[in-house]
């Protein structure tokens, strides 16, 4: 108990983004960045003024530095979605930061409701030493899933329903997403989207990709680049399966249309950018024609966040803690102010939310 202060200070600090000298700058010069140092170590606690101080510079409450998580998580064996993610140091201590504090409050959920459901995990036996391996374990998983060569509708409810933890954060946006182990579970961290109208093709791509880092067994006599174009294969193979892939884009092509680009969008929740990455494995076009559409998508400024036409009707929102926090209040386990704590909301957030039936 008595570190608590000092991990929780921390904890605080990286979530929010801040270096010490952030913090004392931000705190109005209350506190200084050598004391703040020694709460961090332990070696000194603040009186009242600097912890309110604190608790207005980092947004959190002052009951917050003193509240020891029940479960303590720690993230093992975490990967980032390279080759995209350029995250700083700092950003990426805070993404990391952020996660380990939503795990703790949804395991703690699970402790507290009696509820831990037995996941079906896809494990491909296979070590991956190619594409070709990784196309195989993509229609692996829709065999061994019963998903048929139907779009997915929702890839993140998906995901929960075989027993992955899911949550989203926010984040900057040169991250898009992470997996992880953590206390016996297998994780994936997504970043939320900024606005209601988002394009969510591409969190539906980073989670499958997520999801390739848990399930294959990738060799490591590849490169760093080589096994990240190993997940992206996976991810688009599971998105649209090869069969309905050829049977849609047919034989050697040297045109597209947008408008078929948007329907294929449409119906399978993948990119322009992932089809025509799906085209040039499946030999359906060459590199020319590969070529001559990135040039025309960036010339378009498709590349930039939510310009691509065509939208995916779907959630790709992990709803299963909320559900949970709804399962805990209805059957009188969690008060109001436990279902705001594990849906990280205030209470009079949460109560505007609530609309009991019966």
């Amino acid at each position: 108990m008595e570190n608590v202060f000092a991990n929780r200070l921390m904890s605080a600090r990286k979530m929010a983004g801040m270096s010490l000298q952030d913090l004392a700058d931000k705190s109005g010069n209350v506190v200084t960045k050598q004391a703040l140092s020694k709460y961090e170590q332990n070696k000194m606690k603040p009186d009242s003024e600097v912890l309110i101080a604190l608790s207005k510079a980092l947004n959190v409450s002052v009951d917050y530095f003193y509240s020891e998580p029940v479960i303590k998580v720690e993230l093992t064996n975490i990967d980032f979605r390279k080759l995209v993610s350029r995250l700083s140091k700092t950003d990426e201590e805070a993404v990391i930061e952020k996660a380990k504090v939503g795990f703790e409050r949804y395991f703690e959920l699970e402790d507290m409701l009696s509820l831990h459901e037995k996941p079906n995990f896809f494990i491909h036996p296979k070590e991956i030493k190619t594409a070709d391996d990784a196309e195989l374990a993509a229609k692996s998983l829709r065999q061994e899933w019963n998903l048929g060569y139907d779009p997915i509708p929702d890839i993140v409810e998906m995901l929960e329903d075989k027993g992955y933890k899911v949550i989203e954060i926010e984040a900057p946006d040169s991250f898009d997403g992470l997996k992880a182990n953590s206390n016996n579970e297998k994780v994936i961290v997504l970043k939320k989207n900024k606005n209601e109208g988002d394009d969510i093709v591409r969190k539906r791509f980073t989670a499958l990709h997520e999801l390739a880092h848990h399930a294959l067994k990738i060799s490591d006599k590849l490169t760093e680049r080589e096994k990240e174009t190993i997940c992206h294969v996976f991810a688009c193979a599971v998105l649209y399966p090869e069969d309905m892939a050829r049977k849609e884009l047919h034989k050697e092509r040297f045109h597209f249309y947008q408008k078929e680009l948007e329907l294929i969008k449409e119906r399978w929740g993948i990119s322009f950018t992932a089809i025509f990455n799906r085209a040039l494995r499946l030999g359906i076009i060459n590199d020319y024609v590969y070529k001559k559409f990135n040039i025309g998508y960036r010339g378009r400024n498709y590349h930039k966040p939510n310009q691509e036409p065509g939208r995916f009707l779907s959630k790709e929102k992990p709803v299963r803690m909320e559900r949970l926090v709804y399962f805990g209040l209805a059957k009188e386990i969690l008060t109001i102010n436990e279902a705001a704590y594990y849906l990280d909301t205030s209470v009079w957030e949460f109560r505007e939310q609530m609309h009991q039936m019966v």
